[in-house]
Order: structure tokens, then C-alpha cells, then sequence
């Protein structure tokens, strides 16, 4: 089926929609910032896992970074490469089996270091370890996604390191942007080089981890190539890693859901719609942020409507959860809505596809592909009621 990118007026039921076109525009740009950069740029499976389009992926990067054993096989199994691994918190159970599908394996903490070390070695000879620090500087202003506000279980501080580095540690992690600029990668690398700088000689990489969102309009990116090229003049002997996630699929696709019912209390109107936020869309609520939505704009007044101004056809948007606040306020759309009509959430393919839940036996939404050749639509998943029960089983 052949469908409008514009309206997407051919699907009827809930649908996160990815178009190649769009991830390819993303995948270039970040292969021509690896190759003139001279670095590894590799996908964040936090972000994006939607293993269908691995195939894609593989023809613009060579690996992926892993937080857990599901992770890791999904690099292994799927990807088909191992995974540079790294996790809060290893557990006795699983870090064997983490081990075999890893390339790179990044403790959070001495203790997990001297703990599991010599055992994953033991696994994998020829595995590559690291240790992840913390700058203690971070520009995230949302303290959900700063990984470096005070009291954090991130990394080690630079006071706690040895003047040697443990003998199996070969590189260090370092993460701490959030969808920010290559400027404020330009600041926060002082400070990593001030505190850690005493340490590389000891190493053979760097990971500087995720948040470079490359892919924004706005995104200063031969700024990051500068940067990149300076930091590796500096440190020749050092290979350079960024796993961003949010770049790879960043504005890819929109989920497309349709309005089921209008309701109205106490003058306030709201399009319960068949997606949920706090199921389909949960960063919308936990961030919280309003997303941007087609054909509306974000208003701040929300109240009774009267006749003067039904024009404007101001809506709450509503979750068909029984969260009493699975909703978000305030949208004008350019016409007013009706059962059926299509609701456009622009930009939901990155962390949403992979932190959905089942809460309520809410229905996923299907994944389809759009192809960028001739517009068909490929289903790549739907969901079933067997999905939920195996989960509850």
C-alpha cells in the first residue's frame, strides 16, 4: 500500500511510521562525520532497537552499545556484531553470557570492576575493558537525564581513581549531554580532559558516550568535526567513540493515531485518541513536553468554549488509558476534529518505539516502513493479544 507522507490518510488504526528516507538522510550525515572526523560513531540500542532495520544500519556503521543482556544479544544475535556493553550494574547471573556477545565492556564502579574483571576476561580473552567517569559538569537542565547531578550512581569521580589504572582497563566512558549542541560538547570536554586527561596514556579509547545530537537543523556540525580532529591530535593514540541515540532517528517518523470519541467537561474539550502517552509516548509525561502535533499548534489557554470562539478548535489531547492523567494539554487545530480523523505526533520513532508498555493491555501501536523509492508501506510488526499474555505469562 502506497500511502501520503503528508496526511497518512490511508492508515486507520495506530501506526509509528518510519520513513527511509528520512533515516538514511540521518545515517549519511553521521558516516560523513565518523570518516572526516576519524572516529566510531555507533547506535544506542536505548533509543532505537527496531532490529528489522538493521540491515539499513549496516550499511553506515560497524557497531552498536548495549545496557543489558537483551541488549547485548540483540548486537549479537541480530546486528549481528558484538556489543560494546555497559550497564549500572552487572549481576553475577547474567554477566557471563554479557561477556560472550560484547566487544567492549564498561564497568560503572571499581567495586563492579574488581568483582566481575578477571570472570569476563576469563569469558573473553580478547574483550575490551573499560571504566566509566564522571566530569562532575553537565549542562542538562532536566535533572531526569543528568547523569552527572549531585548524589549520582554514574561513573567515578576523578578523586577515587588510582594514580595506575587497574591493570585490564583500556578505556574510559564518559557520558553526560542530552539532545545537546557540539558547543556544549566544546565545554564539557574541558573539563573531562582538566579532570581525566592524567589517565590517557593509560588508554586505548574514549567513549564520549551519547547526546550528540548531530542531526538537528541547528546542530553545529563541522564544529564537532573540528573538535573531534583537534581532541585526536592531541591524543593520536586514542580511538574515539560517540554513541548517540537520539540522533540516528531523530525526526524519521511520526506515530499516527485517530480521534475515537469528544468529550467535554466543564467547558473543556478532549480528543480521546486510540494511542496512550503514558503507554506509546511515556517521555511526554515523565519530562514532561508537548510534542509537536500536525496540523495544530501548542496553546497555553485551556477553559470553556463558547460559541465566539469555537472556531478555534482548541483540544486536550487524551490517552485511552484509565490514567486519569494520561492526557496533555492544549493544542489549536486548523479545523475542528472528528471521530476518525487522523492525529499526527511528529517525531516519536527515537526512545518511544523501545519504551512502550503494556500497562492496561493497552494495544501497541504497529511499526510500518515507509521505502523511500515509491512510498509503499511495509508492516514490519503488529501486536497481538498473545504479545501481552506472553508478558504476563
Amino acid at each position: 500500500m502506497k500511502v501520503d507522507v503528508n496526511t497518512f490518510k490511508e492508515i486507520h488504526r495506530p501506526m509509528y511510521v518510519l520513513e527511509e528516507k528520512l533515516l538514511r538522510k540521518n545515517l549519511s550525515l553521521i558516516k560523513h562525520v565518523a570518516d572526516t572526523a576519524g572516529v566510531e560513531i555507533i547506535l544506542a540500542f536505548k533509543a532505537y532497537a527496531l532490529w528489522k532495520t538493521f540491515p539499513v544500519f549496516r550499511e553506515y556503521i560497524n557497531a552498536t552499545t548495549a545496557s543489558s543482556l537483551s541488549e547485548a544479544r540483540l548486537a549479537f544475535d541480530k546486528f549481528g556484531r558484538p556489543a560494546h556493553t555497559y550497564s549500572p550494574a552487572y549481576t553475577s547471573y547474567e554477566i557471563d553470557e554479557i561477556a560472550s556477545c560484547s566487544s567492549h565492556l564498561t564497568f560503572n564502579s571499581l567495586s563492579q570492576y574488581e568483582r566481575f574483571a578477571s570472570r569476563v576476561k576469563n569469558t573473553n580473552p580478547d574483550i575490551s575493558i573499560g571504566l566509566r567517569v564522571n566530569p562532575e559538569y553537565s549542562e542538562i537542565s532536566t535533572d531526569l537525564y543528568n547523569p552527572c547531578a549531585p548524589g549520582t550512581r554514574f561513573g567515578v569521580n576523578s578523586d577515587n581513581l588510582p594514580e595506575t589504572l587497574p591493570s585490564y582497563i583500556e578505556g574510559f566512558h564518559c557520558h553526560c549531554h542530552c539532545e545537546s549542541g557540539a558547543d556544549v560538547f566544546q565545554r564539557t570536554l574541558s573539563h573531562i580532559e582538566e579532570k581525566f586527561s592524567k589517565w590517557f596514556g593509560q588508554l586505548k579509547w574514549i567513549n564520549f558516550g551519547g547526546g550528540h545530537l548531530m542531526t538537528r537543523n541547528d546542530y553545529d556540525v563541522d564544529l564537532l568535526i573540528k573538535i573531534l580532529q583537534d581532541f585526536r591530535l592531541r591524543y593520536p593514540h586514542l580511538k574515539v567513540i560517540l554513541e548517540p541515540g537520539s540522533a540516528f532517528a531523530w525526526q524519521t517518523g511520526p506515530l499516527v493515531s485517530q480521534v475515537v470519541d469528544i468529550v467535554e467537561d466543564h467547558g473543556i474539550r478532549t480528543a480521546i485518541l486510540n494511542v496512550s502517552f503514558t503507554c506509546h509516548m511515556p517521555d511526554c509525561l515523565e519530562m514532561p513536553y508537548m510534542p509537536a502535533v500536525r496540523g495544530a499548534e501548542v496553546v497555553n489557554e485551556e477553559g470553556p468554549v463558547h460559541s465566539e470562539n469555537e472556531k478555534s478548535h482548541i483540544y486536550r489531547l487524551g490517552g485511552n488509558s484509565c490514567l486519569s492523567g494520561d492526557f496533555l494539554s492544549s493544542w489549536r487545530f486548523d479545523k475542528e476534529l472528528n471521530v476518525g480523523d487522523n492525529v499526527i505526533f511528529e517525531d516519536m520513532i527515537h526512545y518511544t518505539t523501545v519504551k512502550t508498555c503494556t500497562f492496561n493491555g493497552i494495544s501497541h501501536p504497529a511499526i510500518g516502513l515507509v521505502h523511500q523509492d515509491n512510498n509503499e508501506l511495509e508492516i514490519l510488526r503488529e501486536y497481538t493479544f498473545e504479545d501481552y499474555f506472553s508478558r504476563m505469562d
